[in-house]
């Protein structure tokens, strides 16, 4: 996964991070990469925080969206 951004011919760091998501606590294989300027940097670390405190796996995060999605159409249909 791209964390972050990395500009063109910028040195990619590939890099690992224990990531659970915060719903149902699986926890996610961290193979990540960010270029070389951004990388370990006060905002990267910052930013990398605030991504674990909020990540969700791919499952939850769908039926998070199908949840939304349903109640979206709900409430077009009451309309």
């Amino acid at each position: 996964m791209i964390f972050g951004k990395i500009e063109k011919n910028e040195k990619i760091i590939k890099f690992n991070v224990e990531i659970q998501c915060v719903n149902c606590c699986k926890k996610v294989p961290g193979g990540m990469k960010s270029g070389e300027t951004y990388f370990n940097t006060q905002k990267f670390n910052r930013d990398l925080e605030e991504f674990k405190k909020t990540y969700h796996c791919g499952i939850c995060r769908d039926k998070k969206r199908v949840k939304r999605l349903k109640n979206v159409l709900k409430l077009k249909s009451q309309h």
